[in-house]
């Protein structure tokens, strides 16, 4: 199994896993005299099961990423580095929104708000950082995809 298809069916544990959460909850409690929807017993050994593989599989997909390198560095490092792009590149929007928000005046005597920043500068820094991790998130999927899995 590729590391790609490793991470795909992990999303999907995790999803199933919210899913019968939502399902238990649904039927933990019934009136007097009536019977749950679903079988609570059958619900949790699905459950179960979903956990123990979502257990191996993230186990087996940290193997892996400390494992393979590329250029130097761990797939672990890779995806940290992509972890603190997004972060950085989040935060650099956010104040780039607030720079760019100029209050209009409707008469010369309110006051004046300008950018504290060159907007048009950090806004080119921060596409120079989104295509670092375009290209980052690239070389993880291919990465991704020609990996095959550590098995425990």
């Amino acid at each position: 199994m590729k590391l790609a298809e490793a991470l795909q069916e992990r999303a999907d544990l995790n999803r199933q896993i919210q899913q019968l959460r939502s399902r238990l909850l649904s039927n933990a409690v019934v009136q007097e005299g009536e019977a749950p929807a679903e079988d609570p017993a059958q619900l949790t050994a699905e459950l179960e099961s979903c956990l123990g593989r979502l257990e191996y599989l993230t186990a087996a997909v940290n193997l892996t990423n400390c494992a393979v390198c590329q250029g130097g560095r761990s797939l672990t490092e890779l995806i940290a580095q992509k972890d603190f792009l997004k972060l950085k590149i989040g935060v650099y929007r956010d104040f780039l929104s607030e720079a760019s928000r100029l209050a209009h005046r409707a008469s010369r005597t309110e006051i004046k708000i300008f950018s504290a920043v060159d907007v048009r500068a950090l806004q080119k820094q921060v596409d120079g950082f989104s295509k670092e991790l375009r290209l980052l998130d690239n070389r993880i999927q291919q990465l991704n995809w020609n990996t095959e899995l550590k098995e425990q």
